[in-house]
């Protein structure tokens, strides 16, 4: 008599077809999709330009962060006994002209353009994204007096408004930081609104509506991540525009002021020594560039990252 061989559905071992079937899809490695964030990431580190714009943003944040580890000397004690000495071992980018160590100054003066880089388009944010995200969800009354504010903050320039506020409540780098934001939120608020505009319409948020979710949920839980990316490109962009207004305001001597070191007050200072002492003048100009490069760098790539097509 001949052996009966064992079925392949599993009955051989006891296995229903079900099971076997459950089984077989379970050894099975289903590799799944990378989410928006992963493939975000991934086409970042893809770009060359941005990851080198990435890696010189973070040695400039990491020396504004370690500034009074990286240098022995006090940012802003005079030596009379020092001035204008060139660069040497005990002084690396030599002193002032009121004899202060120029590399401290320098990376404290790093210290001051990140501080206002970073809170102008954080602050702006904060105050544009909920503004913005509640016009492009609600309409009415309340976005079109929201959109008249845009058009006539976006209409004057940003760095005329804000040499009138220090004209008049006087310089701080508090003062310029609030001064600054006053008309850099517009540009925020304007874009949050269109993203929300846009993604409201979605077949999620509206079945999401359908089954009768609240708005906010529907705006913090719907919404809002989707439209997390493109937000986080719009503030990243808006750093290097605050960096160079910062520093072109305290060249003209209404931002930041001494003791604080600023860049730009470093490169107005300076320009007297230009033909003996030109380094004084020319290291905070470079790393003015060099800055703004970097993190134009890291916001357009972020841009691509998210949205390869723009």
């Amino acid at each position: 008599m001949t052996e009966q061989p064992h079925a392949a559905n599993g009955r051989g071992n006891g296995l229903s077809e079900q099971e076997a079937s459950a089984r077989a899809w379970s050894d099975l490695s289903i590799e799944q999709a990378p989410s928006i964030w992963q493939e975000a990431v991934r086409r970042f580190f893809a770009n060359p330009l941005a990851v080198s714009g990435l890696i010189i943003a973070s040695l400039i944040v990491l020396c504004a962060i370690l500034a009074d580890v990286l240098s022995p000397y006090p940012r802003d004690v005079a030596n009379f006994s020092e001035v204008l000495r060139r660069p040497s071992e005990t002084h690396l980018l030599g002193t002032d002209g009121i004899g202060r160590d120029f590399l401290t100054r320098v990376l404290h003066g790093a210290r001051t353009s990140m501080v206002v880089g970073f809170s102008v388009p954080l602050l702006s944010t904060l105050i544009g994204v909920p503004l913005g995200a509640y016009a492009g969800w609600r309409r009415g009354g309340f976005d079109f007096v929201l959109l008249r504010v845009i058009e006539i903050l976006t209409a004057l320039p940003g760095i005329l408004v804000a040499i009138l506020l220090i004209t008049v409540w006087g310089a701080g780098i508090e003062k310029l930081i609030l001064f600054m934001t006053v008309t850099a939120w517009a540009g925020i608020a304007r874009f949050a609104r269109a993203q929300f505009m846009q993604y409201k319409e979605r077949e999620y948020v509206t079945s999401a509506r359908a089954l009768g979710a609240t708005s906010w949920r529907m705006m913090v839980h719907h919404i809002l991540p989707n439209a997390a990316g493109p937000l986080i490109v719009s503030m990243m962009t808006a750093v290097p525009g605050a960096i160079f207004s910062e520093a072109g305001l305290s060249f003209l001597g209404l931002g930041i002021n001494d003791p604080v070191p600023s860049w730009g007050k470093m490169v107005a200072d300076s320009q007297q020594y230009l033909s003996t002492y030109w380094h004084l003048a020319v290291v905070p100009t470079v790393l003015i560039a060099l800055t703004m490069l970097a993190f134009t760098f890291v916001g357009d790539g972020l841009r691509d990252a998210f949205d390869p097509y723009m």
